[in-house]
């Protein structure tokens, strides 16, 4: 890219929300809200044809400087299936856009290094590409704490790979717990792992998830602990009960799924999941066998049953199913 200002953007990569992000930046950068809407358009790149793309570039602005063109997905499309033209006239389009107009293709996978619109681009065009990657496990703390200052606030580091731990990298969900963190310590204090634990709705599961964890490698001694943290933590002896029989339950249903080649996506949308324990459920079913899950199952509606009738205290009944499922081989 040269020092002049782009006419068309690439923004290509699986990150979506800082894509959604750089887009709403560049909008605001080019005026008011209400005049930049009424000169948006967007237009669908897996139908759109090169005339309407160049009609709607073509076009000028409505009592605005500035016309903005938002194309999704036209050069996937074109990558993956070439169209005889389409992609030669494109390129010797781009560089005759109007001075007038503001162009972004929107790609939800990375382009190949070779795509002619790039390759357009560090030949001198008056294009601008950037490549959208979300930040990986090891990167996702050091992600959250940047964000955090974004807002105005600070987060102990602890606080910071817990919230990563349970969320995972959907960075939007990530985003609002964030809002939620830095709201409650009002930016006058660091976010704790206290914090995270009162406020974010998913630590209690991830918990389950690591006695879980410490039931399927037969660690009787983790487990117990894991147990005993959720307990002085205030959860109910019968709603831990319910929360682990749920959780043999999704295994059994995520075994049955993962054997028929369902990957864990799939696996979340058919079981109404977040994709992150969705995605610790393909790791956990790998403990057990079939046949495990289903006796561990049936163990515990007999305990429910012993529990509700009298028999024996729920405590009680929990140690004992941690300490017997520990030890079956």
């Amino acid at each position: 890219m040269t020092g002049t200002v782009p006419t068309f953007y690439v923004f290509h990569g699986t990150d979506e929300f800082t894509c959604a992000e750089a887009v709403a930046d560049l909008k605001r950068r080019l005026g008011p809200p209400d005049v930049v809407a009424l000169n948006t358009v967007h237009l669908d790149g897996k139908k759109v044809s090169l005339a309407e793309l160049q009609h709607a570039c073509d076009a000028v602005p409505f009592l605005a400087e500035r016309r903005l063109v938002i194309v999704e997905g036209l050069l996937t499309r074109l990558n993956a299936r070439p169209e005889k033209g389409y992609l030669e006239s494109l390129c010797g389009y781009l560089p005759r856009l109007p001075e007038t107009t503001r162009l972004i293709f929107i790609e939800r996978e990375t382009l190949p290094a070779t795509h002619p619109v790039l390759k357009l681009v560090h030949e001198g065009a008056r294009g601008y590409v950037r490549q959208f990657n979300p930040p990986d496990g090891k990167e996702l703390p050091g992600w959250i704490t940047k964000r955090v200052h974004r807002y105005g606030g600070t987060i102990e580091q602890r606080a910071a790979h817990q919230l990563a731990a349970v969320v995972g990298a959907d960075l939007r969900l990530l985003d609002q717990e964030i809002v939620k963190l830095v709201t409650y310590t009002n930016g006058v204090r660091p976010i704790t792992l206290q914090d995270v634990e009162t406020l974010v709705p998913y630590v209690q599961a991830a918990v389950v998830f690591d006695l879980v964890d410490a039931l399927g490698r037969r660690d009787g001694r983790s487990a117990a602990y894991t147990l005993h943290r959720l307990l002085e933590a205030g959860e109910h002896p019968l709603g831990l009960l319910a929360m682990i029989a749920r959780q043999f339950r999704l295994l059994l249903q995520v075994k049955e799924l993962k054997s028929r080649g369902l990957s864990s996506r799939e696996a979340a949308r058919i079981l109404e999941l977040h994709p992150f324990p969705a995605s610790k459920l393909y790791d956990q079913e790998a403990y057990f066998t079939a046949d495990q899950l289903e006796s561990v199952y049936r163990h515990l509606l007999d305990i429910d049953v012993a529990v509700k009738s009298g028999e024996i205290e729920a405590d009680i009944a929990l140690d004992l199913l941690v300490a017997g499922l520990a030890a079956r081989e």
